[in-house]
């Protein structure tokens, strides 16, 4: 099980290296715009909120794989990073799309069941 919670936690560090990429540098291409359903003037508008929100992303990300490279040590720090994962899936999911649920807030809880359970 230790095996399965570390890919998940992987993945869930992925998946947000990947929201980083989309939010700082992809966000007023079309790649950027379809992903989030933005059109393109408000893209231009927001891309300097939407660069700093990519940061904090990769911030968690940097979280995910720091508690990795620590082993059975880092257990701790992988369940603090997935707990703040899952903090802004489930505000995301009720402030802004009920897509986050799935992509952010679902993957975290299922990391940290593996965690818990191995």
């Amino acid at each position: 099980m230790a095996l399965a919670a570390n890919i998940v936690i992987g993945l869930v560090g992925l998946i947000h290296v990947w929201i980083l990429v989309l939010e700082m540098f992809l966000w007023t291409s079309p790649t950027g715009r379809k992903a989030f359903g933005l059109k393109p003037d408000f893209a231009e508008a927001t891309k300097v909120l939407a660069a700093n929100q990519g940061l904090y992303n990769g911030f968690l990300a940097a979280g995910l794989f720091w508690g990795l490279s620590l082993g059975t040590g880092g257990f701790g720090v992988k369940v603090f990073f997935l707990l703040c994962v899952l903090t802004a899936g489930l505000y995301g999911a009720a402030t802004a799309s009920r897509r986050i649920l799935v992509i952010q807030a679902i993957p975290a809880l299922l990391g940290l069941a593996l965690l818990f359970i191995s």
